[in-house]
């Protein structure tokens, strides 16, 4: 695809008066932009997308101007470089893309309502407004707005409201920011509000579909994380206020426009009184990232897109570090481990991943930069490396000259490292170069040969993969005082092992705290060693060893057959993290094994055995004073006893259903999930089905929407499945933010893989049309690869997707997922066998 040329290479705007009038009743955008900037060249452009430019004026008189819409700009002939002062007049549809300006539906008391809002990250600005829409182009903007406005509305934006003039409310400028920061929203609002303590006004605002009580939590988190942030950045919040707004379509996860934050309703607002802990600490860190944006990513900005890691990476790591501050007792590091890293380690191991920092120029390709798995995810794990290499202090001191450095201006990543560097005094770019300039990580292999201990690295890959003999920087945090802080080397001995097994007291071990980006592969001496002394090792430690395993069996280093013995090693754990991880494993064991055969029974004994214990020690109710390891880890255990079909777990099960039918919503939410698809998936019926879709439609419960679509999609009834996917073009029953959720349901579900796989190739125009040139488009293909793992899905999916491989933020990810497969393909074909005799040997 070709280059897109910066338009800021010839006009810098400074400032912006941004005048807009919505129309909702027509559908309707009119507006005029006046901006203020310097030309230094008289052919200047600025962005535009699905604008009607009616008229450029300078100085009140016309000048020329050409519309491309290929590359989405106006063209303008200004009459001498300079200061400039352009003023646009166009129009433009108010859409339902969830992009740009758009109107979000939701109902009260049966009612259909709509609040607009605004998506402008990565290029939608261009469609609100003409503006040179790149993240250099830093300006100020005044915005003015109006709108078919009715009693009891309200309007937020950015800044505070100034004043209102014949229906025109006028916002305070801004300071100095990217335009795709720029937002506001209006419609019938409640919100509540507090003020930190340094005298940021901090509010949260959503429909009044909800309960007012729904509000507090994410009131609560969003006040204490910018009070924390501050004293962290050292750094005050530079905004009078920090509105958060729930809106009822939203496609990202939430979007941290300067000032005013926005999110999906589920992850901003709970009920305080059923929510399980696991939501609320993902509700808390989606809070905190946003907040820690505020700083990192607005008020110091990537220079360009192939920086984005930049801003998300260092968000997705201080998230963390904010609700450990914030809620020390949620241990919210284990959460990491059990979402961030396990995401990076699987994606970033197949050949043809992105890099952390890829460049990219075209529009069209910066939405596909955003792969959680890598931009987000393993990102973060490089910050928390150099977190653990440089300490608190340092990144600390580092920050708050990084802010005060290129506040209200740009930077790139060598200006982070530069700065952490210099706090340091230790040269963070040699190291971060490595991991974040090329793709992959290794795999450190320890052995011991002719009695020397010996560590190695090389590339590791799930699937077949190119070796082009790459190396890392790999900080080690060894155990061993003999293995050096940084391995830069192919290969290197640390000595005689015996003698140093004696002088250390303890099994050698690599990645301490898991908080390096690599895996490791212990030989059988070393392995045993630390077998023999598993009891030794904290959660996170017995953790990492069940991800390494099945990361490596992945990788066919080590066989899954072999793994099955070990497990029983682990199924006692009181540890919720330890418990992920083994169950992780046995997700994985599940593709070795066709439904409803004998095979497919052995598993389920196997399972049965592995939880029985807990499943007895945990019970279905929640304790009073439990541990939150406990309530973490009960669903667990609970959902893999009904995998098992574990006859007394599904008759529990039922009971809670039947003697709470008729308050479902109360249910615990820890364990609603798992009794609402054991009612579905055992005693389901058609006016059950219909019930929970009534339900589902009518519910304004996130957690209790999200529960009820696990439940539904999980029927065996084929006639019923049929009804559901006619349902998945409805947005009154299921919103398009909300489709990949239920098509990924249903493709999982045996009996519904059919119908989902037929349902996505049918409707594929449909569906790009609906969602295409959003972040999150690509992902129904990462959803639907993640399932398939037989020869016929590989063809089928090779089939209907090769054809697209050349289409603009796909490219990738249709490689990259027909390698996923064909991965799991050739594992199950070189292991199955091997596999199914282990779980009958574990069996008798």
């Amino acid at each position: 695809m070709s280059t897109i040329k910066r338009l800021y290479e010839k006009f810098q705007p400074s400032h912006y008066d941004v005048f807009i009038d919505i129309n909702r009743e027509k559908k309707t955008i009119t507006g005029n932009t006046t901006i203020t900037g310097n030309a230094s060249d008289r052919q200047i452009s600025v962005n535009q997308k699905f604008l009607t430019i009616s008229a450029v004026q300078i100085a009140g008189e016309d000048v020329p101007f050409t519309v491309n819409n290929d590359n989405e700009t106006v063209n303008i002939t200004v009459p001498e470089t300079g200061e400039v002062t352009l003023t646009i007049n166009y129009s433009a549809p108010l859409t339902d893309t969830m992009m740009g300006i758009y109107p979000s539906y939701y109902k009260v008391d049966g009612e259909k309502k709509q609040i607009i809002g605004t998506q402008f990250e990565t290029t939608f600005a261009r469609q609100a407004f003409p503006c040179v829409d790149e993240p250099e182009a830093k300006a100020t903007f005044s915005l003015a707005i109006k709108f078919d406005e009715h009693p009891g509305e309200t309007i937020i934006a950015n800044m505070p409201e100034d004043h209102v003039s014949a229906g025109v409310h006028y916002f305070q400028q801004t300071v100095r920011m990217s335009t795709y920061l720029v937002a506001f929203a209006f419609g019938e609002l409640q919100s509540k509000k507090t003020t930190t303590e340094s005298g940021v006004e901090v509010g949260v605002f959503a429909t009044k579909a909800h309960q007012p009580k729904e509000l507090d939590f994410a009131l609560g988190i969003a006040k204490q994380a910018i009070e924390f942030y501050e004293k962290f950045y050292q750094t005050p919040y530079p905004l009078p206020h920090s509105w958060q707004l729930a809106l009822p379509d939203f496609s990202a996860g939430a979007m941290e426009n300067w000032g005013l934050v926005t999110y999906r309703e589920a992850y901003l607002l709970l009920d305080p009184d059923n929510t399980s802990l696991d939501m609320k600490r993902l509700v808390a860190t989606v809070i905190t990232h946003e907040l820690a944006h505020q700083w990192f990513g607005d008020l110091v900005t990537m220079k360009w897109w192939d920086d984005l890691w930049l801003n998300e990476s260092f968000a997705n790591m201080m998230e963390y570090v904010a609700v450990d501050a914030i809620h020390p007792e949620w241990k919210i590091w284990e959460l990491f481990q059990t979402s961030e890293a396990p995401m990076a380690l699987q994606r970033d191991a197949t050949d043809g991943v992105q890099p952390v920092h890829v460049q990219v120029n075209n529009p069209a390709e910066i939405d596909a930069l955003f792969d959680g798995a890598i931009v987000y995810a393993k990102g973060a794990r490089m910050l928390v490396m150099v977190r653990a290499l440089i300490g608190d202090d340092a990144l600390r001191e580092g920050l708050k000259n990084y802010f005060e450095a290129h506040k209200y201006h740009n930077a790139t990543g060598s200006d982070l490292w530069d700065a952490l560097g210099k706090a340091a005094n230790l040269d963070i770019g040699a190291i971060m170069k490595s991991w974040l300039e090329q793709p992959g990580y290794p795999v450190v292999e320890a052995k011991v040969v002719d009695g020397q201990l010996q560590l190695s690295q090389q590339q590791f890959f799930i699937g077949d993969g190119h070796d082009t003999g790459r190396l890392w920087q790999i900080p080690l945090n060894a155990n061993y005082k003999e293995a050096p802080q940084i391995m830069k080397e192919k290969a290197i001995s640390l000595g005689n092992y015996q003698e140093l097994r004696q002088q250390n007291g303890k099994p050698f071990r690599l990645n301490v705290g898991n908080n390096s980006h690599f895996i490791v592969k212990y030989d059988q001496t070393l392995m045993n060693d630390l077998l023999d002394h598993l009891d030794e090792l904290n959660a996170i430690d017995q953790r990492q060893l069940l991800q390494d395993f099945r990361l490596l069996a992945d990788g066919q280093q080590l066989s899954y057959a072999d793994i099955i013995p070990l497990l029983p090693q682990f199924a006692d754990s009181h540890s919720e993290i330890v418990n992920t991880a083994l169950y992780a494993i046995v997700n994985k064991l599940k593709q070795f094994v066709t439904p409803d055969s004998a095979e497919e029974k052995a598993l389920k004994k196997f399972v049965n055995q592995l939880s029985a214990k807990q499943v007895s020690r945990l019970g279905w109710e929640p304790r009073a004073g439990e541990s939150n390891d406990d309530q973490l880890t009960r669903p667990i255990v609970l959902g893999a006893a009904l995998y098992a079909e574990n006859s007394e777990a599904i008759k529990a099960a039922h009971e809670i259903f039947t003697n709470n039918h008729q308050r479902l919503e109360k249910l615990s939410a820890d364990i609603r999930p798992l009794v609402l698809r054991n009612e579905v998936k055992h005693y389901g019926s058609k006016d059950l089905f219909n019930e929970f879709l009534e339900n589902y439609r009518e519910t304004t419960d996130a957690s209790y929407k999200g529960d009820l679509n696990s439940a539904i999609t999980s029927t065996p009834d084929n006639s019923l499945i049929t009804e559901l996917i006619s349902e998945f073009e409805n947005a009154d029953t299921i919103k398009p933010q909300d489709l990949r959720g239920w098509y990924r349901n249903v493709l999982a579900n045996n009996a519904g893989q059919q119908a989902a796989w037929d349902w996505i190739r049918n409707d594929w125009d449909w569906l790009e049309k609906t969602v295409g040139g959003d972040m999150e488009f690509a992902t129904y293909i990462t959803v639907t690869a993640n399932v398939f793992h037989t020869p016929t899905r590989l063809t089928e999916f090779k089939q209907f997707f090769e054809p697209k491989i050349d289409t603009p933020g796909l490219t990738r990810e249709i490689t990259m997922d027909i390698s996923v497969i064909e991965s799991k393909v050739k594992l199950i074909q070189a292991e199955k066998d091997a596999v199914i005799q282990a779980l009958q040997s574990v069996n008798r």
